[in-house]
């Protein structure tokens, strides 16, 4: 007999990896765009405002056939914003330009204005929410960014950003210029992120830096804070990240970069502010960029400094207002907490923050609300809503102090170096707030819409979106110009503004004015 040996069983082991880097990455920004897009669309169909009321229509009938109109017809109205204490020309061509997005938007899609605005400042509220996410992992990564996998700061910070952008008052930039200030803030956390990652000067590269110092000078106020902003990145990385002593921070690449841009960006800064100076010495200025040094600036800066919580903006968005929709609180708790399951359950992948990294972290994002609040305390239009105890008042500083707000949370939570269940209850808790801020925001829409103002602004609108040529549309569209002028009193002075905006849409559109029945 033939003995049968069996044969040995084997057994098979499975190693069963996390997703690639690259997937943990995608996710991380997916959240970190779309947190934001969750919270602000109950705004989607918000009525124009203030500005807003006028300049789509003649930003997007003036350049709408030739959008590189934009340079020589900002250029052209230089002096004249200068004599009134303003410079932002690059600002400006943004700022038309996002006008422009909101109104081709009506050709494209036959969105109306007041929907095409709001998605456009939408879309910046979403590269914003981008921009807060790598400026955070630039600053508590020692490596190469995309190249490990991100940190948990990376699943918590998108959170806590959508918990701050609450619609608190007409003149937060959630409401009010979200595509100009939202992009602004975007471009001054970019910048603060990439100057640390510069591994090397080339001597090409000097000119660029020095133009763009310059433009930083010429842009917005906002851009102002970018070159402090990145000089204490470069600092905090450089000392607490990487462990690097003083003398070798200073000697950097990061830092001879940081010394070119200061040197394109002070001259035209300074030069800017003697010419104001003057200007302004002479006559009164434009009273939304208007710098008033006083002691409401001591009273006023501790208040901005704390205006980012969220709390405090709800007040202001609630202000007037009803209940709160039980239904937009419970889809948008839905959608975020999907993204916060998805966060929550990633952690376990997510590189560590040691104390150095969260420290270096809450020292920039410090840094970024006080800036922002200095800023602020100087209008005597923020000095005023201080003065009326309208603490959680947004205005054009919420853009970036809102942001440093939310990373300083994040940062103090890392400090704490907890373990990744208190970080996911961190989420939840986050995203508990975010669902607040998304619900407060439709309060803050229904407020507005009852006005009888706000919808005559939609309907306008809607006129202008889908233009009727016939006798019958220009009769309707007088119709509505007289009654705009009846709820909007303003005299001569109104009357030429609304029918400049609304005549250039007019004539892109149809070649022929607004209400051509009463020419």
């Amino acid at each position: 007999m033939t003995a049968v040996i069996p044969k040995p069983r084997i057994a098979m082991r499975f190693v069963v990896e996390g997703p690639p880097i690259g997937a943990l990455w995608r996710r991380a920004l997916t959240r970190a765009a779309l947190v934001p897009m969750v919270v602000l669309a109950p705004l989607i169909a918000l009525a124009p405002t203030a500005d807003h009321k006028y300049n789509v229509y003649w930003h997007g009938g003036l350049f709408r056939d030739d959008p590189a109109r934009i340079v020589p017809h900002t250029l052209e109205s230089l002096p004249g914003y200068l004599r009134n204490g303003n410079f932002r020309p690059l600002g400006r061509m943004l700022e038309k330009l996002a006008d422009l997005a909101a109104y081709a938007l009506g050709d494209v899609f036959g969105l109306p204005a007041n929907v095409g605005l709001r998605a456009v400042s939408l879309a910046a509220a979403m590269l914003l929410g981008v921009a807060v996410l790598v400026l955070a992992e630039s600053v508590v990564s020692g490596g190469r960014l995309f190249r490990a996998p991100p940190s948990t700061v990376a699943a918590v910070t998108p959170f806590a950003v959508g918990a701050v952008l609450v619609a608190a008052g007409r003149s937060s930039p959630v409401v009010l210029f979200g595509g100009l200030y939202f992009t602004t803030a975007a471009l001054v956390l970019l910048i603060a992120a990439a100057v640390p990652r510069l591994a090397r000067l080339r001597g090409w590269q000097i000119g660029p830096l020095l133009a763009g110092g310059a433009a930083l000078a010429a842009f917005n106020e906002l851009t102002y804070l970018a070159l402090p902003l990145a000089t204490v990145v470069v600092a905090a990385r450089g000392r607490w990240v990487l462990g690097r002593d003083w003398r070798t921070v200073l000697a950097s690449p990061p830092a001879r970069a940081l010394g070119l841009l200061w040197v394109g960006f002070l001259p035209v800064f300074v030069a800017v502010r003697v010419v104001i100076q003057r200007y302004c010495g002479e006559g009164p200025c434009y009273h939304g960029s208007d710098i008033a040094v006083s002691s409401a600036v001591a009273e006023a800066f501790p208040v901005r400094v704390i205006a980012w919580l969220p709390p405090l903006q709800w007040q202001s968005a609630v202000r007037g207002g009803g209940e709160l929709s039980a239904v937009v609180l419970g889809l948008a708790l839905a959608a975020l907490a999907a993204l916060g399951w998805v966060a929550t359950r990633d952690l376990r992948r997510l590189g560590t923050v040691g104390r150095p990294a969260a420290t270096a972290l809450a020292t920039v994002a410090l840094t970024l609300v006080v800036l922002g609040a200095a800023l602020a305390s100087l209008s005597a239009d923020v000095q005023q809503l201080v003065a009326a105890h309208r603490w959680g008042q947004g205005w054009r500083d919420t853009a970036v102090v809102a942001p440093g707000g939310a990373l300083l949370t994040v940062a103090a939570a890392h400090l704490a170096r907890p373990r990744r269940p208190l970080l996911g209850a961190l989420i939840a808790l986050l995203v508990a707030g975010a669902a607040v801020s998304a619900t407060t925001n439709k309060r803050f829409r229904d407020t507005v819409q009852e006005s009888p103002v706000a919808r005559l602004d939609d309907r306008l609108a809607l006129a202008v979106a889908d233009f009727d040529r016939t006798p019958a549309g220009a009769a309707r569209r007088c119709a509505l110009r007289a009654e705009f002028f009846a709820l909007n009193p303003g005299g001569t002075t109104l009357a030429r503004r609304f029918d400049k905006a609304f005549d250039a849409a007019a004539r892109q559109r149809a070649g022929q004015p607004f209400c051509p029945v009463t020419r």
